[in-house]
């Protein structure tokens, strides 16, 4: 008979177990992004940004032709992050530039997590990649966005098929802490919650603000 015991699944993620890889979170691709709106996407990119960076995850940072073409990373997602260098590409596929690659072999995660722009191109090409190479890959698909909603969403199966695993970004943030007890993340969660997590962080707003809830003391 199969016992249950009280300890997180394997393939939930952890702070100190992947690598989070955004990118080309840009202007010039977020102009023709339609399958999710630009005040939404901004704000799932910052939500992953600012999870990422609390919590100590490893993250790269990638554009592609930053000063000829495409723009400035937003700068939602680069403010966490100020003494970051910007990974520049030519190559629409983040897996197929060798300074980029030098990074994750540098940190030498085995899990890698991808959002960016566009889900069809940036985020298929080394989604696919990654698992050819037999990395464990995660797509936050809600701070990911394409063309058209038909264009994400092919995507995304496509990689699913693949064997990536789709996440989406409170649910990165809520998986990094996974434990309210967890009191030296317990601040900064909930605050990122409030900043970015629309009516669930309007409900901790209005919890704390009325009755001094705190889920650790459940």
């Amino acid at each position: 008979m199969t016992q249950a015991t009280a300890t997180p699944g394997a393939r939930l993620l952890n702070a100190d177990d992947h690598t989070l890889i955004m990118i080309d979170f840009q202007s010039q691709m977020a102009f023709a992004t339609k399958s999710i709106s630009a005040i939404e996407l901004r704000n799932n990119a910052a939500l992953v940004a600012s999870a990422a960076a609390g919590f100590g995850v490893s993250t790269v940072l990638t554009t592609v032709a930053e000063k000829s073409f495409s723009g400035p990373m937003f700068s939602e997602v680069t403010a966490p992050f100020p003494d970051q260098t910007l990974l520049d590409r030519t190559s629409m596929n983040t897996w197929e530039d060798e300074a980029v690659i030098a990074e994750v072999n540098k940190i030498g995660k085995k899990r890698i997590v991808l959002a960016g722009l566009w889900t069809s191109v940036c985020i298929v090409g080394p989604a696919l990649s990654a698992l050819d190479q037999g990395f464990e890959v995660y797509v936050i698909t809600d701070a990911s966005g394409d063309i058209s909603t038909e264009a994400h969403e092919r995507a995304v199966s496509r990689m699913i098929q693949a064997g990536a695993q789709p996440i989406t970004a409170l649910q990165y943030l809520l998986e990094l802490q996974r434990d309210w007890a967890r009191s030296g993340t317990y601040d900064l969660t909930t605050g990122i919650a409030k900043t970015f997590g629309g009516a669930y962080g309007l409900g901790v707003t209005y919890a704390k603000s009325m009755f001094g809830a705190s889920e650790s003391h459940a």
